[in-house]
């Protein structure tokens, strides 16, 4: 069927996608011979609208999935959504304005469950029409029935194994989310603070003084702590100071801890106020006030500021300070502040009862876990290092929550035994069910758990939820360990590592062979990462796709390789809608010459500019192949699109047309022959990147008939998509570095020519009367000799005559127009 005059991708795009589901080529078929290429996909988190970051990274996982799928394996592609946890509570609580607290546990949980599955069903509807090529037969959610099993039994196998363990501890506390949070969930936020240097009192009545950006948690002081080689207070270590304003006398205790750079070198440990305090509290069994609730506000420790925010504490607590004149001196400075990353609210430490799972004691074989992963790009190996070695936390799994995995867990009421579910009860709901069985003690009264799990205790089982470990064994031995994990950098410390502890702790496996580490889509220069749930982004990416294509837009996200940041710019977008026009119009002028046209097997007479194109042809399908096998789609992308503008599309034409229009012409069949299998090969290494374009192209001239004719190299044509055609081949036949030298000549002649044209103010269509070049080797003299046809054509010129002047420089263009 003739290709029409206009390419409309509002028209071909959703008839396409409508094809390929229909007749399910992206399908994994778990019977076939083939290798297999799994790709645990990232399961995006259901808080808000998708933008166009997630458009950027998630585009680069299914460049590789095609890629793989061409080269022959059978591609498991799945896709996820995180829709349990707190992600998902804030969503709903933000879009319907309701909390569990208002109408009760049970409705909410019924709220969050509406919510997500609308959220989803967008999200579905946004990655079909980008063209991910998902198998969207194998689709989960984290809190769908299989997904709450196997994270139940993931938890019954470490706490039975001992990796797993219950205490009440300091734990990291947002009081906005008002949920304990684990050290990954942390992110560091600059801000303005005042630095206070208050009067502490010795026993003599002496000044002790102390700096703190916090004199909120003077209630809590619970001692004070010094440098022990700081000569300043050698003699201070083992006496006692009076805490300003509140009167409690606390111990001067030695730590190498303490700074002596830091303020006045003597600093105040309160409990708690960050991980130093903490880390002294544990180290010498320190007694411990309680002065922040989880709700933020202040305990009745604060005395008259009970019940006031941290905030308004602190203000009316330095006013008091100064009031008594217990304030010795004040500044601001920048303080790096620890946020929970999903609301930016400063956390406290706060004494939970809480569920963990051990980390600390495994950091060398976490270490060792990740080097046997291979990253993309490699330093992104490092990252994973830092966090590692930096760790101070076991992994925090509870959340005081309503909606998500509830933990299989029940306490005996009259001996406090931990009660885990049979496993055949699983998933289990405890504030719904019972045990199976009487506690150890005869006791058959419980009482449930009633916080539910981290949602990152789900979905780091990614690659045993969607490979159906505990319902389809014989799957998850064909896709696991998986072959790819796509994910974003910022996620490395959470979703990445989690995964490899899981996998680790289970089964002493690494969970995937490859990482790909994507950067963000930034709305500008400057700017941070979008969010799904506060909103940003220059337009919404269905908006952007009907208005520029997929392909445009795909363009644009293959512009930044593995690991980098790309800015969302509408203006390279617009790039990639020019690129399909330009795809598009050479397969419109292709298509009267390669109709019904069947290569044959040897090459006819091909001339210079034939087997310049061929040659140079090899050479890119060698080094994309080689770009895509190491996970460079932005580089694989800017060579074939240099190769189809400058050598194609710009050169190789000019050069061929007389001969493709003149059907008497001796060495036509050369040029159709070029044509035929350099546009067909780049219409294959465009695929996995513009999947729209070049299947429209591909079907309209490379599929009918298909039949009674062969790919190069003999091979049948497989199916009427290029998705599952096979990947180009170099034919070593047509290496010819020769060739390609030549070619380049004959591009710097026609450059030269349009040149002098443009200087001279002649339209490029002008016709020469002659051109003459001299050349300085005899060699290249008969070469240009033999190319005569093809400079006849790209420069337009009547008569082209070549000289070979030993003497000269191995090639002189002289230009010379007669009227």
């Amino acid at each position: 069927m003739p290709l029409p005059k206009h390419y409309s991708p509002q028209e071909a795009e959703p008839r396409l996608l409508a094809q390929w589901q229909r007749s399910g080529i992206y399908h994994f078929d778990p019977a076939s011979p083939a290798p297999v290429y799994s790709i645990d996909t990232p399961p995006p988190t259901v808080s808000g609208h998708l933008h166009l970051g997630h458009v950027y990274s998630y585009s680069h996982a299914d460049f590789i999935a095609r890629f793989q799928r061409m080269n022959g394996r059978n591609v498991f592609y799945p896709m996820g959504y995180d829709d349990n946890g707190l992600p998902t509570e804030r969503l709903v609580e933000k879009r319907l304005g309701l909390t569990a607290a208002q109408i009760g546990r049970s409705a909410f949980i019924e709220k969050c469950l509406q919510v997500s599955e609308e959220a989803e069903g967008d999200y579905q509807t946004l990655w079909q029409r980008l063209g991910l090529s998902i198998d969207w037969r194998y689709t989960y959610r984290t809190i769908d029935e299989r997904s709450r099993r196997a994270c139940q039994l993931s938890f019954i196998d470490l706490q039975r194994r001992g990796l797993a363990y219950r205490r009440q501890a300091p734990a990291i506390w947002c009081p906005e989310c008002r949920t304990s949070i684990a050290q990954a969930e942390l992110n560091d936020l600059e801000r303005p603070s005042e630095f206070t240097t208050l009067a502490f009192r010795l026993e003599d009545g002496a000044p002790l003084p102390i700096a703190t950006t916090r004199p909120e948690l003077l209630p809590a002081c619970v001692a004070v702590f010094v440098h022990p080689d700081d000569p300043r207070y050698r003699g201070l270590v083992g006496r006692r100071a009076a805490v300003p304003l509140f009167g409690q006398s606390v111990p001067i205790l030695a730590d190498p801890g303490a700074d002596p750079e830091k303020g006045s070198g003597a600093v105040m440990c309160c409990t708690f106020g960050d991980t130093a305090d903490v880390a002294w509290w544990y180290a010498h069994h320190l007694p411990q006030v309680e002065a922040i609730r989880r709700d933020g506000r202040m305990t009745s420790a604060a005395g008259p500021y009970a019940g006031l925010t941290t905030s308004e504490a602190r203000r009316q607590i330095v006013q008091a300070l100064a009031q008594a004149g217990l304030i010795l001196a004040q500044q601001t400075i920048q303080q790096s502040v620890r946020v929970h990353e999903r609301c930016d609210t400063p956390v406290e430490y706060i004494p939970v009862r809480q569920w963990f799972i051990r980390l600390l004691d495994f950091k060398p074989e976490l270490l060792r876990a990740g080097e046997q992963v291979r990253w993309h790009p490699e330093h992104m190996l490092a990252r994973y290092q830092a966090w590692v070695e930096n760790l101070n936390w076991d992994w925090c799994l509870s959340r005081q929550r309503t909606y998500g995995v509830p933990f299989p867990v029940w306490y005996c009421a009259r001996c406090g035994a931990v009660i885990l579910a049979d496993e055949d009860q699983l998933p289990v709901d405890p504030t719904e069910s019972q045990p199976a069985h009487p506690c150890a003690c005869g006791s058959t009264e419980f009482t449930p758990e009633l916080d539910i799990f981290d949602t990152w205790a789900t979905s780091s089982l990614s690659p045993q939820i969607v490979g159906q470990q505990l319902d389809d064994p014989a799957l998850y031995a064909k896709v696991f360990p998986f072959s790819l994990r796509p994910q974003a950098h910022e996620i490395i410390r959470t979703w990445a590592f989690y995964t490899i502890v899981k996998s680790h702790h289970h089964s002493g496996q690494t969970p995937w062979q490859d990482a790909l580490i994507s950067g963000w889509g930034l709305a500008g220069e400057g700017s941070g990462k979008i969010s799904k749930s506060r909103g940003g982004g220059p337009m919404p990416p269905l908006e952007m796709i009907e208005r520029y294509s997929a392909d445009a837009v795909r363009y644009w996200a293959a512009s930044a390789g593995p690991g980098r940041d790309a800015v969302i710019s509408e203006e390279k977008i617009q790039a990639g809608a020019r690129l399909v026009t330009k795809l598009w119009n050479v397969a419109r002028f292709s298509q009267r010459f390669l109709e019904g046209y069947t290569p044959p097997q040897t090459p006819p007479a091909l001339s210079p500019a034939d087997r310049w194109l061929l040659a140079s042809l090899q050479a890119l399908v060698r080094r994309v192949t080689s770009l895509f096998q190491e996970y460079d789609y932005a580089s694989a992308r800017s060579e074939s699109e240099d190769f189809f503008w400058r050598v194609l599309a710009d050169n190789y034409l000019e050069m061929a047309k007389q001969r493709l229009y003149d059907e008497a012409h001796p060495q036509r069949e050369g040029a159709r022959y070029a044509l035929y299998h350099s546009l067909l090969a780049l219409l294959k290494l465009f695929a996995p990147l513009l999947p729209y374009i070049t299947e429209t192209i591909y079907q309209g001239l490379f599929v009918a008939d298909r039949a009674t004719r062969q790919e190069p190299l003999g091979r049948p044509y497989p199916d009427e998509s290029i998705h599952t055609s096979a990947w180009p081949v170099p034919d070593p036949r047509l290496d010819d570095e020769r060739a390609q030298a030549l070619g380049e000549t004959l591009v710097q002649i026609a450059t030269a020519v349009r040149r002098y044209k443009s200087e001279h103010n002649l339209p490029l269509g002008t016709e020469l009367s002659r051109l003459q070049l001299s050349a300085g080797d005899a060699h290249q003299a008969d070469a240009l000799a033999a190319a005569i046809p093809d400079l006849t054509s790209v420069c337009r010129v009547q008569l082209v005559e070549i000289q070979h002047i030993p003497d000269a420089e191995p090639l002189e263009l002289q230009i010379r127009i007669e009227p």
